[in-house]
């Protein structure tokens, strides 16, 4: 399959800002506004005047399957959220339910310019069905909770999952374990994850540092914060995705930097749940790689990875007081090639250049609110919105166009979540 990208410019990841064609064969850029494109002959071409081509966004932490509780439970802190009200409802969720809703949550991400993300949530194998029809790309993890007198039967399960996934979806499924937070899974339970994760060379998501009442629980139970419970229990052993990371000493963030943990910035989950505002710029002062994430749809309550992109900088300058902090560039590359990186794979997505897979949005400039354009990166994050994604494609695969879903019958999809969560709500 031999696909033209024509006639609209180009956020290229070594030259900038380009006017030209993006030339695709087999899933991977062949060319990217380079001149030989007049005379390629392409099987399928796609209109991108008025349009700036940018590389797919990647949500480094998510739980798609959570949208049944999409304003089901708002305005609380975490542990009141989750114990009074979510855990409750997700204990009547099968299968299926995670099935339907993830594809749902796969729709929104794709049409609002998300073309991999990484996910932690329970019934994974009906989160890779979902993958893998819909054509986006994903990191796949079992959410864990040690406490549980089934644990090591679910640990089983992950582990399974994890192996049969890999590399699955024509190699769009990446696989992960994921032991959910310190206060989930004791020191015992967690050396067991590790153990598999030592057998199976699987990297560890975890949420880590994320609220107030985490670090003084294991500050009480261990007399350390949760970054140094992690580093002692050998967690950092293993590529590490840590979710959120809000309150953190000095000392933590040398430790991320040292063992080289990606941290995913969730700035707007962390403002609705009152969690705090995690400390990015200090972060990549020193030299920690920081993606973007969500977090799921009850506590943001949106997968619309440009609103975050625009939340997390203003964020960071607000609360440093400093307008120079987390610029439109840097938050930029979070979404993209820093994300990429964290996740593992930073050789194959998160920029366009040649060799690299064609995960690709078209942002329609053509509108009031991106109307006159001084700077593409500052508009990127500051003016535009999810909503103006026109086109998304993943390996060169459209996925998304104009309003229309080639790979997800999306009233059914949205008929099927409305019909199961009634069921919930009862």
């Amino acid at each position: 399959m031999r696909l033209k990208i024509k006639n609209g410019k180009i956020m290229h990841q070594e030259k900038g800002i380009i006017a030209g064609d993006i030339l695709i064969e087999n899933g991977v850029i062949v060319s990217c506004g380079d001149e030989d494109s007049r005379d390629y002959s392409a099987d399928r071409e796609l209109e991108a005047e008025n349009c700036l081509a940018l590389p797919g966004l990647v949500n480094c932490h998510t739980h798609a399957g959570m949208v049944y509780t999409r304003g089901y439970a708002d305005d609380l802190p975490l542990m009141t959220w989750l114990e009074d009200y979510i855990w409750p409802l997700e204990a009547k969720l099968t299968p299926e339910d995670i099935y339907w809703g993830s594809l749902l949550a796969i729709a929104e991400m794709i049409s609002s310019g998300t073309t991999t993300f990484a996910d932690m949530y329970f019934a994974m194998d009906q989160v890779g069905k979902a993958v893998q029809e819909s054509g986006i790309r994903a990191v796949l993890s079992w959410g864990l909770v040690g406490l549980q007198p089934e644990a090591e039967q679910q640990l089983d399960k992950t582990v399974e999952f994890a192996r049969n996934w890999q590399g699955a979806a024509q190699g769009r499924i990446r696989t992960m374990l994921a032991p959910h937070a310190p206060y989930t899974c004791p020191p015992p339970f967690m050396k067991k994850v590790l153990a598999q994760a030592e057998k199976h060379e699987l990297p560890v998501h975890i949420h880590l540092a994320e609220t107030r009442d985490e670090i003084e629980q294991i500050q009480g139970e261990f007399g350390k914060t949760p970054v140094r419970w992690a580093l002692d229990l050998g967690i950092f052993e293993h590529k590490t995705l840590a979710a959120h990371c809000v309150h953190l000493e000095e000392e933590d963030i040398e430790i991320l930097r040292e063992n080289q943990v990606g941290v995913a910035y969730n700035p707007q989950s962390n403002m609705k749940l009152a969690s705090g505002i995690a400390p990015v710029s200090r972060l990549l002062g020193q030299g920690v790689q920081v993606g973007l994430g969500t977090d799921g749809p009850g506590s943001n309550n949106s997968l619309d990875l440009f609103s975050e992109m625009k939340a997390g900088s203003l964020l960071q300058k607000v609360s440093g007081s400093n307008a120079q902090d987390l610029p439109a560039g840097t938050v930029l590359d979070m979404g993209t090639r820093m994300g990429a990186g964290i996740l593992g794979l930073e050789s194959e997505i998160g920029g366009l250049q040649k060799g690299k897979k064609a995960d690709i949005i078209l942002l329609n400039l053509d509108s009031p609110h991106l109307t006159p354009v001084f700077d593409p990166t500052a508009h990127v994050i500051y003016s535009a919105r999810g909503s103006d994604v026109q086109t998304t494609l993943v390996d060169g695969q459209v996925i998304y166009d104009r309003g229309e879903f080639p790979t997800i019958d999306l009233e059914k999809v949205k008929w099927e979540v409305r019909k199961r969560t009634e069921r919930l709500a009862r």
